[in-house]
């Protein structure tokens, strides 16, 4: 077990607060480090995207240097409060935003920088930040705390290694995910291609309308689309729907059919935008035609946010089924589908996603008792989209899987990476564990 000592906050970093900005700085000028890129990261981009129209002085005031740490200070949501990022580098000319609070080392050789990014996102210091927050029309972090807070850390050469070896998983994790989105960008650009520009490979494996492809001009899709392809409303792809199932949080009387219930907000984790965590369950035995299938999807039908649709799908592989010890069935506020024909199931797939990314579902919502409700039968069965021939859907189907298998096992590598993280920082930052 190694040594740990008892450091006040104070002691070891100086806080500063961020730029007060006018709007008409922002979007131009030097680099500039918002509230999201901090919330979304244990360490800062090695790039700031943001800009803002800053002076030397307040480059100077207000600058990134490597070791840095920087707090979220106020939100809308207590849980946003105090989410740190540490600067692993210095950013020439940057600031950051008024929304932030900047933590400088003052002591050398005392925290190290990898270390307390995972330190100060760890469950224990979260609960801290949380508990000490001032309500009031904003939720704002305490910065009394700073004074009286006391850290126990490890001796230095600890946290070199302990730090260095939590960001080496951060850093697989990170890869994972980028060559899940590379992965993601190949096949929507190859569905854009064959399905939207319609350069499908023709008989001759040519792009078919740029290699002179008969084209037809079709009234109910107000465009012209390849000959043999037709307009159909989605509801004609879908052979059946499974309504959600909420059921025990025990096993309790006939609820004895363990199963993992896929809510609405698990619904971006399951494409890989974040985390997933479906709570156990239990149903009866006589609802098991609910447990999804593979390649069922499941969209949310209600509840959501006043700023955003509801209508969010996720895709579901036999590769995302091994990402969980239970069976799935998705929860009341989501309905799954079976398609008629998995050739088109990904089609189905980016038209759906293509509807509701480009707001077509605000359109078919009603509300119940202030809760925002997809009219799911209604939609379906009046939207219309092209189908194309089973052929063309099954190449790309082929195409397809192989790469989405590939997302799904980076995704659940993903999965084991952070719960390794997750287990064993509390033993790394109480001293109980040490890293050889």
């Amino acid at each position: 077990m190694s040594k740990l000592t008892l450091h006040k906050f104070s002691d070891l970093y100086q806080m500063a607060s961020g730029i007060s900005s006018k709007p008409e700085q922002a979007g131009h000028g030097a680099p500039f480090l918002s509230f999201s890129a901090v919330f979304n990261n244990y360490f800062l981009p090695s790039e700031l995207v943001d800009r803002m129209n800053t002076s030397e002085r307040e480059q100077n005031s207000y600058s990134i240097n490597a070791g840095d740490v920087f707090l979220t200070r106020t939100s809308e949501v207590v849980d946003e409060l105090g989410m740190s990022s540490v600067a692993l580098k210095s950013y020439q000319n940057a600031t950051y935003s008024g929304f932030l609070k900047r933590l400088r080392p003052i002591k050398e050789k005392t925290t190290y920088p990898k270390f307390m990014a995972f330190y100060l996102r760890s469950p224990l210091f979260r609960k801290t930040m949380t508990n000490n927050a001032v309500l009031t029309l904003r939720a704002s972090l305490n910065e009394e705390i700073f004074s009286y807070l006391d850290l126990l850390l490890p001796e230095y050469d600890e946290q070199v290694k302990a730090g260095d070896f939590l960001y080496s998983l951060n850093q697989k994790i990170d890869t994972n995910k980028r060559i899940n989105a590379e992965l993601e960008a190949m096949l929507k650009t190859l569905y854009d291609y064959w399905f939207i520009q319609f350069d499908f490979p023709d008989a001759n494996g040519k792009p078919y309308k740029s290699s002179g492809g008969k084209m037809v001009y079709n009234a109910a899709l107000k465009r012209e689309v390849p000959k043999d392809w037709e307009p159909v409303a989605l509801s004609e792809w879908i052979a059946s729907d499974k309504t959600g199932d909420w059921g025990k949080a025990t096993r309790e009387g006939n609820h004895t059919l363990q199963v993992e219930c896929i809510r609405g907000a698990d619904i971006n984790g399951l494409n890989g935008l974040g985390s997933v965590a479906a709570p156990s369950r239990f149903i009866l035995e006589k609802n098991a035609a609910k447990i999804l299938a593979p390649f069922d999807f499941v969209v949310e039908i209600s509840g959501g946010s006043p700023t955003q649709s509801t209508g969010r799908i996720a895709s579901i592989l036999p590769q995302t089924m091994e990402r969980f010890e239970n069976p799935l069935i998705c929860s009341n506020f989501c309905k799954a589908i079976s398609l008629k024909n998995n050739s088109y199931f990904f089609n189905f797939f980016y038209q759906w996603q293509s509807a509701y990314e480009n707001n077509v579902l605000f359109g078919w919502e009603g509300k119940t008792s202030g809760i925002k409700n997809l009219l799911f039968d209604a939609f379906v069965s009046k939207y219309v989209v092209c189908m194309p021939t089973q052929e063309i859907a099954q190449r790309f189907f082929d195409f397809a899987v192989p790469l989405q298998i590939k997302k799904q096992k980076l995704l659940r590598e993903n999965d084991e990476l952070k719960f390794l993280r997750d287990w064993l920082l509390p033993m790394l930052i109480n001293g109980q564990a040490k890293v050889a």
